[in-house]
C-alpha cells in the first residue's frame, strides 16, 4: 500500500473535499471551454488543480467503503460482476448484464518516456442507453470513483 492509503479517513474529510471541489470545478470547465480546439500542449493549471483534488477525494471515497462506512456505488458491483463474468472482453464489445448493455473501454494509463506507446491500460465499463449513446450520469460515476484512468502519465506515481 501507498503511504496515502495506510491513513484511515473520516466522513468530514469527504465533506470538506466535497467543498473545495466546487470552487474548482467552475474554474477548471471555464479553462476547458477557453482551450478549446487549441492543439500542442496547453498549459491547464486549473485542470490540474481539480483533477488532483479529484484524486484524493477517490482516495478518501475508496478509504471509507474499505472501512464500511459508506457501501460500495453501482457502478462499482457492476464493474466488478462484469469484470468477473467477462475478463477477456475485448476494446468497444458489448454485453448485457441485467437487462443493462455495458461496452468495455480501454484507456490509456501510463505512456512510455517518448510519449509514443501505451505502457498500461485501464480497463473500465459503460452503460448504454438504448438509443446507443453512454450514459453521461454513469460516465461521471466513474470518472468520480477512479479519477486516476483518466489521467494520461508517462511516470509511476
Amino acid at each position: 500500500m501507498s503511504k496515502s492509503n495506510d491513513k484511515l479517513h473520516v466522513l468530514s474529510e469527504l465533506t470538506d473535499i466535497n467543498n473545495e471541489l466546487i470552487p474548482l470545478k467552475e474554474i477548471a470547465d471555464r479553462e476547458l471551454i477557453s482551450i478549446y480546439g487549441l492543439t500542442g500542449m496547453v498549459y491547464r493549471p486549473h485542470q490540474d488543480a481539480y483533477m488532483q483534488v479529484c484524486v484524493k477525494k477517490a482516495i478518501i471515497l475508496a478509504c471509507l467503503k474499505r472501512q464500511n462506512i459508506l457501501p460500495l456505488s453501482k457502478v462499482e458491483l457492476v464493474s466488478a460482476a462484469l469484470d468477473k463474468i467477462h475478463s477477456r472482453a475485448k476494446s468497444r464489445a458489448i454485453v448485457e448484464y441485467q437487462g443493462g448493455h455495458y461496452e468495455r473501454k480501454f484507456l490509456p494509463l501510463k505512456l512510455s518516456k517518448s510519449g509514443k506507446i501505451v505502457q498500461k491500460w485501464a480497463k473500465v465499463w459503460f452503460l448504454h442507453h438504448t438509443n446507443g449513446k453512454i450514459d453521461s450520469q454513469w460516465e461521471s460515476q466513474v470518472r468520480e470513483t477512479w479519477p486516476t484512468y483518466f489521467l494520461i502519465r508517462t511516470v509511476d506515481l
